[in-house]
């Protein structure tokens, strides 16, 4: 891609004013559509050092409303966020509806450098470039503008504006011994940028190479791709304005797993009080010496759960929990999401509630809610809502990827179990919270639910993240069963 580009061309200045005068007045129009009509906008500038990023960036911003946007600059990961998925700290600070992020610099450095710099094989550097495909891909789906900017110069060019820097004590602090040995290995990132560029290129996100050997026509090139891509995605149709088309990205193929039907599983299975106790003191146990060493090895762990309204939940998590070291854990009751959280992707809230590493989080209800509730309801339309057991294997093959341990539980009942407890909450004064008129209307789409979540096991439960289908009759039987599916995955996972 990057041959194409001419870094020859300049641009007057008496040109150059008038033309970004119109570009302007199109910019502050299109801005305010974007609030009208909610499009999130993700704007990031990538390029060779000195290209002038950060200079683009201010006079991308001149001439919009400073409540519309925020600009992040992307520095080094810590440690911490190293032991985090690749596309944690991205998924975090993507925009609101209506709402702008400008990244100097994105998730491209990160991969790059780690390449080029960091040793890391051309298998997992291809792994990682993938996985911002998919970031990107699941973004656009959801209905993000991605804007990619890469600024290009030549070696030479490169290398006089690392002198202007360096010749004032005002600037010289901007280049560093680095910059200067890249300047020097010119022609090898070269190489490999033009490489991830081709790769990452896509119909849903192209690239838009900037040429910035004469800054006039850099911004020009920036503001008239900026206007185009906006004016594109408010009138509803794709803009593939890169230098080259956007390749088409395939989808990863998961091997899932062959599942019962919930009208299939024995829910006759029970323990008396007696065997109940002595196998919740053994498996508790065990439960609390390996999150122990769990948080010496620094493995995250994901617990979730599902289940028919009053299947017991609630229960099985306060058996877990009771076992585990407070400062390692956090349990995530899941309601319905809040305004912030409906403005963005389904998947960002539970992208903020990952454990950190040695940590476990246990979800009551999860991101599955896409495919039962939100589609049962109408909240979502199947457009979205069908393109979700897709995204939630990647989410979870992700997480996996990065080392955590991903544990699944459904909680099955049969429709008499269920009144029998909720007419228990009905007459006890100490539960009646638990029970609300939501209950008893999802009570009568039993049948509905049954279908979607048939069909949410059947297409989610994955080799790596299967699904764990409980009989919850009784409880007692329940809470053990969790407990030792949990045990014997996490001894799986650290070899015993």
């Amino acid at each position: 891609m990057l041959e194409l580009v001419d870094l020859t061309v300049k641009t007057e200045k008496e040109q150059y004013k008038s033309e970004i005068a119109l570009y302007k007045k199109q910019l502050i129009l299109l801005e305010q559509e974007i609030k009208e009509k909610g499009l999130p906008v993700i704007i990031l500038f990538e390029g060779f050092g000195a290209s002038g990023k950060g200079s683009m960036i201010s006079k991308t911003i001149s001439c919009l409303d400073p409540r519309s946007f925020m600009v992040y600059s992307t520095a080094k990961a810590t440690d911490a966020e190293k032991r985090m998925p690749l596309m944690h700290r991205f998924w975090k600070i993507i925009p609101e509806k209506g709402r702008m992020t400008i990244l100097d610099r994105s998730w491209y450095q990160e991969t790059a450098r780690a390449f080029l710099e960091d040793g890391i094989s051309e298998k997992e550097y291809i792994n990682r470039l993938d996985g911002v495909n998919l970031f990107e891909r699941q973004l656009t789906d959801d209905g993000y503008l991605i804007i990619k900017f890469f600024l290009t110069i030549d070696k030479h060019e490169q290398k006089k504006r690392f002198e202007n820097l360096m010749d004032s004590k005002v600037t010289e602090w901007r280049v560093n011994r680095l910059d200067i040995k890249r300047n020097k290995k010119y022609d090898k990132y070269y190489e490999e940028y033009d490489g991830m560029l081709n790769y990452t290129n896509t119909e849903y996100a192209p690239w838009n190479i900037i040429p910035s050997n004469d800054k006039r026509t850099a911004v020009l090139a920036v503001y008239k791709a900026l206007c185009k891509s906006i004016r594109a995605a408010l009138d509803g149709s794709k803009d593939i304005s890169a230098t080259v088309k956007g390749r088409a990205v395939e989808m990863k193929q998961f091997k899932l797993l062959k599942m019962p039907k919930l009208n299939e599983i024995d829910l006759s299975p029970c323990l008396t009080d007696e065997e109940y106790d002595k196998l919740l003191e053994q498996e508790q146990k065990k439960l609390s010496k390996l999150h122990s060493n769990l948080y010496a090895r620094k493995i995250p762990v994901v617990i979730a759960f599902e289940g028919w309204d009053a299947a017991g939940k609630g229960g099985n998590i306060r058996r877990i929990s009771a076992a585990l070291d407070p400062r390692g854990y956090e349990a995530v009751p899941v309601a319905a999401p809040d305004k912030h959280e409906l403005n963005r992707h389904y998947l960002w809230r539970f992208w903020n509630k990952l454990p950190k590493t040695g940590h476990i989080a246990i979800f009551d209800r999860t991101w599955y809610g896409r495919v039962m509730v939100e589609r049962l309801e109408g909240f979502t339309p199947e457009s979205r809502w069908s393109m979700a057991y897709q995204e939630m294997n990647e989410f979870e093959d992700e997480l996996t990827c990065s080392g955590a341990v991903v544990l699944k539980f459904w909680l099955q009942i049969d429709k008499d179990e269920q009144l029998n407890r909720f007419n228990e909450r009905q007459n006890t004064p100490e539960k009646q919270w638990k029970i609300t008129d939501e209950d008893w209307r999802n009570r009568e789409k039993w049948d509905k639910y049954e279908v979607a979540v048939n069909e949410m096991i059947e297409k989610t439960s994955t080799e790596f993240a299967p699904w764990h289908i409980i009989p919850a009759n009784d409880k007692k039987y329940a809470r053990i069963a969790t407990l030792k599916i949990i045990n014997e995955a996490l001894e799986k996972r650290m070899g015993k």
